[in-house]
């Protein structure tokens, strides 16, 4: 390897760790903030999983577009949507990068392209197919990348979409990040087929499964498939194996999981592992990854001082973009 190739290489290890720890420390936090009744509805936490967002975000080009899941913090984040805008959406402030009134589950930011967020499972299949569907028509270079659980391939919308893509050779890469509950059901209670990859590759759409606790997997993995898809080879599935160390959301008791399980996944950390990977090629050092941790939270805690301090919508506008059945004649 040259030298030029090993700092590239390094650079972008380094980044992929940083994003890694600005995802879980904003997971944190805002689990932190949900507890003290700053942010409320529904919240869906990442933790666990930072390395599927993180790897496959950073593979794509800025003009592609994604579409995404509930859990759908830190592909926004690495998108590019500001995370003061973030936490502003969190907390329903109006500065909020849906003017608060998404919240969680609806980040979405049209000049970056990042299509939510939606909090319907499975929803996303269909409008990813759509958004695709005028790419091809209008001769546009995009890829569009539709995130999605294990749980959404029980959904006739997934089946429905990916026909589709494929019939019509549609620029759709399929993600599937499989962390093996859907909210509360584990994947063997609820579909025969738990091989996700054979029932992609039934619609014809090659395949590819990949460790979802290791992001230069994951990176890679992404890149090539979005290659692919770019290229003009049709719709491509990659199932990210991953899991989440917390519950399903802040409401879920969890009660479907053996604690010995949980933990030992938790020892693949996608962040432990890949610090500790780069510190034993010589990579990383402690103070260099204490110094990228100190970043993340002080980014952080930029945003929520941010969310704090901005304004509430002002009442007198609660009905704007609203529509209101009209009264009978």
């Amino acid at each position: 390897m040259t030298t030029a190739a090993a700092r590239e290489e390094r650079a972008l290890a380094l980044r992929l760790l940083a994003d890694m720890l600005r995802i879980r420390r904003m997971e944190e936090k805002c689990a932190e903030l949900y507890g003290a009744g700053k942010i409320r509805g529904f919240l869906h936490l990442y933790i666990g999983q930072e390395a599927c967002a993180t790897g496959a975000m950073n593979a794509l080009a800025a003009q592609d577009t994604v579409v995404a899941t509930y859990r759908e913090h830190g592909h926004a984040l690495l998108r590019g949507v500001p995370m003061n805008a973030i936490m502003a959406e969190m907390f329903g402030k109006v500065a909020g990068c849906s003017r608060g009134r998404g919240g969680s589950m609806h980040l979405f930011d049209i000049a970056r392209r990042f299509y939510g967020g939606n909090a319907i499972v499975g929803a996303g299949l269909p409008l990813a197919v759509g958004l695709a569907l005028a790419d091809e028509q209008q001769g546009r270079d995009r890829v569009t990348a539709c995130v999605f659980g294990e749980g959404a391939m029980a959904e006739g919308a997934f089946h429905e979409a990916i026909n589709l893509a494929a019939l019509w050779r549609l620029p759709v890469l399929f993600c599937c990040e499989n962390n093996l509950y859907a909210m509360g059901t584990a994947l063997a209670r609820s579909q025969s087929q738990t091989d996700l990859c054979a029932k992609a590759a039934s619609y014809k759409v090659p395949t590819l499964r990949v460790d979802g606790m290791d992001v230069l997997a994951v990176h890679a993995a992404t890149r090539q498939a979005a290659g692919q898809v770019r290229a003009g080879a049709g719709p491509f599935f990659l199932e990210f194996q991953t899991y989440r160390f917390r519950a399903h959301s802040m409401f879920d008791p969890e009660l479907y999981r053996d604690k010995a399980e949980v933990e030992a996944w938790k020892t693949r950390g996608p962040i432990h592992s890949f610090s500790a990977h780069l510190k034993e090629l010589g990579q990383l050092t402690e103070s260099r990854f204490l110094a990228l941790d100190a970043q993340a939270e002080a980014e952080v805690n930029a945003a929520v001082a941010f969310a704090e301090a901005v304004p509430w919508e002002p009442v007198t506008d609660l009905l704007r973009d609203v529509t209101t059945p009209k009264e009978a004649p």
